[in-house]
C-alpha cells in the first residue's frame, strides 16, 4: 500500500537529513582513520585495533533491517532523532571517562546510533519525494555523504593532532547533537501508514525478488569497489615509491569524483537522460575499469583508478537507492533502505577481504584484477528488467 507523498518540502528542511549522512560518513572514517593515534593498547595490538573497526560496521550490519522496520512502524524522524542522540551519548560517553579501555563500548554505541539514523535518513529522503524526483534526491544525499568520507581522515586527524582522540570524540557528540536539535525543528514529520501484513516468509520473498536484488547488489559492488580503493590504494602508491600526501590525495579524489557525479547522475535520471539500468550497468562498468587501472604501475595508475572507482560509484548510489525506493510500497521504506544499507555493509567488508585474500594468495594486482572482473560482470545481472512486487497478504 503506497500513501499519498507529502507536498515536496522547501530545500531547507532537507538539509538536516543531509547533515545526518554526512555525520554517518565522518563518524565512519573520521574516527577510524584515526583510532591508531591513542597510546596503549592501540599501538600495541593490532588485533584489538582491528575489533575496533570492526564494531562500527557490525552493529550497522546487524541492526540497521532492524531500524528501518522500525522506523515504518512508528515513524522514520523519531527515530532519525533517536538515533542521532545515541551517536551524540556514545560519543560522550568516552569524553566523560577519558579511557582507551572504553573505546570498544563507544565504537558499538555510535554503531548503533548509525545504524538508526542512517537508513532513517534514508527513507525520509524517499518519503518527502515523489518518485520522479527522488534521482535528484538521492543524489545530494550521497553528495554530503560523499564529503565526509573525504573530510572525515582530514579533519579527524586535524583535530587529532590538536586535542587527542578525546576531542575529535568531543566534536562527534556537539556534531550529532547539533544534528539531532536541527532535524527536531526543521524536518516535516512524515506518519507512519497502515501495513498489510507481512509474515517472514512475505519478507523473504520480496527481499530475494529482482526489483530489489539486482540495485543492492550494485550498491554492494560499488562500496566494496570504494572500500578496496580506500584503502589499497595508498598500498600501491607506497609500493611505488609515492609519499602519503600524494596517497591521500588521491584517495580524496576518489571520494571527490564521486561527490561531483552523484548529484549529476541524480539529475540526469529525473530527466529522462539517463535510465536507471543503463546508468547503473555504466556505473559497473567504470568501476571495474577503475579497478583496472589500479593494475597499471606508477602515479598514473593510482589516479585513473582514483577518478574511475570514484565516477563509478557516483553513478550507482543515487540511481540504485532511487530505482529501490520506486520499486519499494512507501509503508516499508525504511525496511528497504535499512537491507540495502546491509547489501552496502557487506561489500564493504567483503571487497577488502577478496582483495586482501587474493594478494596474499599471490599479489595485490591479481586482487584487484578479481574484483574488477567481478564488478565487470554484474551488468549483466543488473541490466534486465525487475519482475512484478509481490503483493502481501492484508490483514
Amino acid at each position: 500500500m503506497t500513501g499519498p507523498t507529502p507536498p515536496v518540502p522547501p530545500r531547507w528542511r532537507m538539509w538536516p537529513l543531509y547533515a545526518a549522512g554526512f555525520t554517518t560518513a565522518f563518524g565512519a572514517h573520521g574516527i577510524a582513520a584515526n583510532l591508531g593515534a591513542e597510546t596503549g593498547d592501540l599501538r600495541t595490538s593490532l588485533l584489538y585495533l582491528g575489533l575496533l573497526l570492526a564494531l562500527y560496521d557490525g552493529a550497522e550490519v546487524v541492526l540497521k533491517p532492524v531500524f528501518g522496520s522500525i522506523a515504518d512502524r512508528v515513524g522514520a524522524r523519531p527515530v532519525l532523532i533517536g538515533g542521532l542522540i545515541a551517536f551524540a551519548a556514545a560519543s560522550a560517553v568516552f569524553v566523560v571517562v577519558d579511557d582507551s579501555g572504553w573505546l570498544w563500548l563507544a565504537r558499538l554505541g555510535q554503531g548503533a546510533g548509525a545504524s538508526a539514523f542512517s537508513p532513517a535518513a534514508s527513507a525520509l529522503v524517499a518519503r518527502l519525494h515523489p518518485k520522479a524526483k527522488q534521482g535528484r534526491a538521492f543524489g545530494s544525499y550521497g553528495f554530503y555523504k560523499s564529503i565526509g568520507y573525504t573530510l572525515g581522515p582530514l579533519l579527524g586527524g586535524a583535530v587529532v593532532w590538536v586535542g587527542g582522540l578525546s576531542l575529535l570524540f568531543t566534536v562527534m557528540a556537539v556534531l550529532a547533537a547539533g544534528v539531532a536539535v536541527w532535524a527536531a525543528c526543521a524536518v516535516p514529520s512524515v506518519p507512519p501508514l497502515p501495513r498489510a501484513r507481512q509474515t517472514v516468509v512475505d519478507l523473504v520473498r520480496r527481499l530475494s525478488e529482482g526489483s530489489f536484488l539486482r540495485p543492492t547488489a550494485a550498491l554492494a559492488a560499488a562500496t566494496a569497489a570504494l572500500s578496496v580503493g580506500v584503502g589499497f590504494l595508498p598500498v600501491s602508491g607506497a609500493a611505488a615509491g609515492l609519499g602519503p600526501l600524494v596517497t591521500g590525495a588521491a584517495v580524496s579524489l576518489l571520494a571527490a569524483s564521486a561527490a561531483v557525479v552523484q548529484p549529476r547522475a541524480g539529475r540526469a535520471m529525473d530527466d529522462g537522460r539517463l535510465p536507471a539500468r543503463q546508468g547503473i550497468a555504466a556505473g559497473l562498468v567504470i568501476t571495474a575499469a577503475g579497478l583496472g587501472c589500479a593494475m597499471l604501475p606508477g602515479l598514473a595508475g593510482v589516479l585513473l583508478a582514483a577518478i574511475g572507482i570514484g565516477i563509478g560509484t557516483g553513478l550507482i548510489t543515487p540511481l540504485a537507492f532511487a530505482t529501490l525506493a520506486a520499486d519499494t510500497p512507501d509503508e516499508r521504506m525504511g525496511q528497504t533502505m535499512g537491507a540495502a544499507e546491509l547489501g552496502r555493509e557487506l561489500g564493504d567488508a567483503g571487497g577488502p577481504l577478496l582483495v586482501a585474500g587474493v594478494a596474499a594468495a599471490a599479489t595485490l594486482t591479481v586482487g584487484y584484477a578479481a574484483l574488477a572482473v567481478l564488478i565487470a560482470a554484474a551488468p549483466a545481472l543488473v541490466a534486465h528488467r525487475t519482475g512484478p512486487r509481490v503483493t502481501t497478504t492484508a490483514g
